[in-house]
């Protein structure tokens, strides 16, 4: 498992990183020898300790925030709403989507470039940020889990069944939304 580490607002020790890498590397149990990315963000708030972990595996992102009174109990938390996540998801995909839907491998390719603010006119639209990602195919029920693991609005994806760029969405007033590209 590839760890990195971000720090706001608060210096953590190395024993802290060293206690997040066990913790955390535990999980890879999960992935059956898939390469797995860890990305932990430790912060602190009105004197709180805020441990953000997200790890990225074959294409779907588990993403988990736990605030406590302890950097270690908040690492703790974390590991454990992230488990729960990942054998959640993994169920759901076994029993309802179909057979070895979590084993497959898909590698996204992501860019990802900041573009320099020009100079012009305020009344222009200016686009500050350009992100390319790789679409991976998958079903509508599949994109919404993967919304909802994210706690997303809205998640693009390359729908499986039709082979079209499809968006789902949660509406405001509950249930989901699904947009397909068409031909005209």
């Amino acid at each position: 498992m590839k760890f990195t580490f971000t720090e706001k607002r608060i210096q953590v020790s190395d024993e802290i990183k060293d206690y997040a890498r066990k913790k955390i590397g535990k999980l890879n149990r999960f992935f059956k020898n898939q390469t797995t990315e860890a990305f932990v963000t430790f912060s602190a708030e009105r004197g709180r300790y805020r441990a953000e972990v997200t790890l990225h595996n074959n294409g779907m992102f588990y993403r988990v925030s736990e605030l406590t009174s302890d950097m270690y109990a908040s690492i703790d938390s974390a590991c454990a709403a992230i488990e729960q996540q990942i054998r959640k998801n993994k169920a759901r995909l076994e029993k309802r989507l179909r057979e070895g839907a979590f084993e497959r491998e898909i590698k996204p390719k992501l860019v990802s470039e900041d573009m320099e603010e020009g100079e012009g006119d305020k009344d222009e639209f200016k686009i500050v940020r350009t992100k390319k990602f790789f679409f991976k195919p998958m079903s509508p029920e599949e994109a919404i889990l993967q919304m909802n693991l994210l706690k997303h609005e809205f998640f693009a994806f390359k729908n499986q069944e039709d082979d079209s760029f499809s968006v789902v969405y949660r509406r405001k007033n509950g249930g989901y939304g699904l947009i397909s590209a068409s031909d005209m």
